[in-house]
């Protein structure tokens, strides 16, 4: 006969390795009774897997609602208890982290101002030596992803089996239309560099409002992400912290259910060689334009030259700006971004400089 804590493991583990993963709850741990009920209305819709709360809360400055603290934990406990659901929380330091073991949390989640902090990390690693629990780790909160593979290998080096990734956007300075900016490519690079591991989207964090998460959960599913973590409340309007980011059950249900889910693959004979083929066609382009890059530094280097036989710099400018203003535009034209063109030329340029760098040092 199975014991209550091999049950346990054994729902976890199905949790885990459930596809879509679907995590929720509000963003803080208020009451009991709040994070009961949003609990309970969560799991009568069929469709969240797993309860997070945040009982510790780092906030940006003094002042703000920190969390509950420990004692929020046995209302975890007692959720569960109700409602099934395992249970994960952030956790930044080893109390916390020990504390959250001692209650029993079924999953924990390293969060963004952790990640960032290397010795924060290996902190939460040591205290986790040798405990069997899933654990998630989100990006930092400046777009480092060294600092989040750091992150990664030191929980692994605990001896942690289960872990998993959480994109919630990167903090970058300005207005923008996120509270973090996504900056997908980083969040695509990180799962290409950990293929196997479960990433999760926080559309919550990305957002910082309700009204545009919707938008950013379909694009992670349709980039092939495993689930999502979206915060939602009872009563979003009055929660104590990241009021405009939460939704009700209600509406997260009808997020979930008009949301596209994407396959990875299909046994269609058809949609395979169809795809192939377009593969190669874009296989044959990719070696032309790098045949094409290997000219255009060919190029770079005889002007190189002249620039050193003339003593002319290597940057250039007003010639730098007439380029990249033409192709921005051009782009424009045939349905190519300002945000690509720019990086991409970019690129090119900076490569084009190290090879005239590599001519003038000879």
């Amino acid at each position: 006969m199975q014991t209550t804590e091999s049950k346990s493991e054994s729902l976890v583990n199905a949790t885990w390795e459930k596809r879509p993963l679907i995590v929720s709850g509000p963003c803080s741990a208020e009451t009991e009774e709040q994070l009961v009920q949003t609990a309970q209305q969560l799991a009568a819709t069929g469709k969240v897997d797993m309860l997070r709360a945040g009982i510790w809360k780092p906030r940006t400055r003094p002042g703000m609602f920190e969390g509950i603290g420990t004692k929020g934990l046995p209302w975890l406990q007692q959720a569960k208890k109700i409602t099934g659901l395992p249970v994960t929380v952030e956790v930044a330091t080893a109390k916390q982290a020990e504390d959250a073991l001692h209650f029993d949390v079924d999953v924990l989640w390293i969060g963004a101002r952790t990640t960032v902090n290397p010795f924060s990390v290996q902190e939460v690693a040591d205290a986790l030596r040798g405990a069997d629990v899933p654990v998630l780790i989100k990006n930092p909160v400046n777009p480092d992803i060294e600092l989040w593979m750091g992150a990664v290998e030191r929980i692994a080096k605990a001896g942690i089996k289960k872990i998993g990734l959480i994109h919630r956007g990167f903090s970058t300075f300005g207005n923008t239309d996120y509270r973090n900016s996504p900056m997908w490519h980083l969040a695509i690079e990180m799962k290409l560099r950990n293929p196997g591991m479960i990433m999760l989207c926080d559309p919550s964090h990305i957002c910082g409002r309700r009204d545009t998460l919707m938008e950013v959960s379909q694009k992670a599913i349709d980039l092939d992400y495993d689930g999502l973590m979206i915060e939602s409340h009872i009563d979003p309007d009055k929660a104590w912290s990241d009021a405009k980011q939460q939704v009700t059950p209600e509406r997260l249900i009808e997020m979930l259910q008009n949301i596209i889910w994407r396959k990875e693959d299909t046994n269609s004979k058809e949609f395979h060689s169809a795809l192939e083929k377009l593969r190669q066609q874009i296989n044959h382009l990719d070696d032309e334009l790098i045949q094409l890059l290997g000219q255009r530094m060919k190029v770079a280097e005889h002007i190189g030259s002249y620039k050193k036989d003339n003593n002319i710099t290597i940057l250039q400018t007003t010639r730098w700006n007439d380029i990249i203003g033409k192709a921005i535009e051009k782009g424009d034209k045939i349905g190519l971004s300002k945000e690509f063109i720019t990086k991409y030329f970019d690129a090119v340029h900076m490569e084009s400089i190290n090879h005239q760098k590599k001519i003038m040092d000879e």
